[in-house]
């Protein structure tokens, strides 16, 4: 439609002119003594038109000359960084290939040219990092902060990932501590810091990092129980020579943090420091909430273990536990145990029979055979004596 009016409109021209021209009856006259020319007016506007076009044509192609060798410089310059932005993207197509070596030559091409300066000895750095060559490495690094400064959170990510890998994790948290004065903590930055944390024993750092990351849905629920988990293990295993941090600790532990794996440790460091009366209460809180995903046999055990305290007491709250869990053997056993140790003899017989019932145990049959000792049945005892040797032998 564009074009079709453009015909239409330089037609329209063409035939005012045509038109102008004839009906046009006037001359110029030029004097140049002695000599005198008469010429009509419609042509010496076309000799202008002329005139002026050759003008024009003659200017473009002096202009054009004159600015050729700029044109060629220009245009190698363009050539150059183009093939320099090859190179680069080479260097990032082979470091993530694996090819660290050709990675490396790559970027080092790259940064010579200009190209992407602190990335390209980013790049350099981690091949030399996968190459095991830490000279090269340090050297990259070094120019990754000082050739562009946009690059340098990305050079403290990098650097601490690096220090992470190579186990040095005070180097680790040292650059994050760098970019949190910077740009703050990210994601990212904090899972960096949770590894290093994790590698140099801070399990305090530990737990803090890891609820930030859970409140921010970074990490699995699974992942986020399992490093609770260890690091509460870890903690624990550090205060078990002191009675009174450990126990401050424990008071302190969340609810939702309370797993089998750290109730049953806190139980057995809370008896190994005889304090007896606090594991009493953590197995009697964690037991009275189980259920039969949470219940834990172990700590039943060690409950049967306690000594001191109302026992009378003990024994009302292990029965109220075996009404949910009859089946469980290592309850009964524990039962037995504690009848036992009130002289409750018929109750601790028949509990520890019952044991034996659900599930043939040397433990049983020696606590078994020891009652019956007690009780001056020897033969009886004889044969869970025997029984039991059989259970450790097989």
């Amino acid at each position: 439609m564009r074009g079709l009016f453009w015909i239409l409109a330089l037609s329209g021209l063409a035939v005012a002119i045509a038109l102008g021209a004839r009906l046009n009856d006037g001359y110029v006259l030029l004097v140049a003594p002695p000599w005198r020319a008469e010429v009509s007016l419609n042509f010496f506007i076309l000799v202008l038109l002329a005139l002026f076009g050759v003008f024009y044509a003659v200017a473009r192609v002096v202009l054009a000359t004159f600015a050729m060798p700029r044109r060629v410089r220009e245009y190698r310059a363009r050539r150059q960084r183009d093939q320099a932005g090859f190179v680069f993207q080479d260097a990032v197509r082979l470091l993530f290939e694996g090819r660290f070596g050709q990675a490396m030559k790559k970027a080092t091409e790259a940064h010579g040219s200009g190209t992407a300066p602190g990335l390209s000895a980013l790049i350099a750095a981690r091949a030399a990092q996968r190459m095991r060559e830490p000279e090269k490495q340090q050297y990259w690094l070094e120019h990754a902060k000082t050739d562009d400064p946009r690059t340098e959170a990305a050079t403290l990510m990098l650097e601490a990932e690096m220090a992470n890998e190579e186990r040095r994790f005070d180097d680790a948290l040292a650059a994050l501590d760098k970019l949190q004065g910077k740009q703050g903590r990210h994601i990212a930055a904090l899972r960096l810091e949770l590894r290093a944390r994790q590698g140099s024993g801070d399990w305090d750092g530990v737990l803090k990092l890891v609820r930030q990351l859970a409140k921010r849905d970074a990490l699995a629920p699974e992942v986020v129980s399992e490093i609770r988990t260890q690091a509460h293990l870890a903690n624990i295993a550090r205060r078990r020579s002191d009675q009174g941090q450990l126990i401050a600790y424990l008071r302190g532990l969340p609810d939702d943090e309370r797993g089998r794996r750290v109730s049953l440790a806190a139980a057995k460091a809370l008896v190994a420091l005889d304090a007896g009366n606090e594991a009493q209460k953590l197995i009697e809180a964690t037991l009275d909430k189980a259920d039969g995903d949470t219940w834990q046999s172990e700590l039943a055990a060690i409950y049967g273990h306690l000594a001191g305290g109302e026992q009378t007491a003990r024994i009302a709250r292990a029965e109220a536990w075996l009404r949910k869990h009859p089946d469980d053997a290592v309850l009964l056993i524990a039962l037995g145990r504690m009848c036992q140790r009130q002289r409750l003899w018929g109750k601790a017989q028949s509990y520890l029979e019952a044991s034996l019932s659900v599930e043939a145990s040397q433990e049983a049959h020696l606590e078994l055979a020891r009652l019956l000792d007690q009780l001056d049945k020897a033969d009886a005892a004889n044969q869970h004596y025997r029984a039991s040797a059989r259970l450790n032998v097989s």
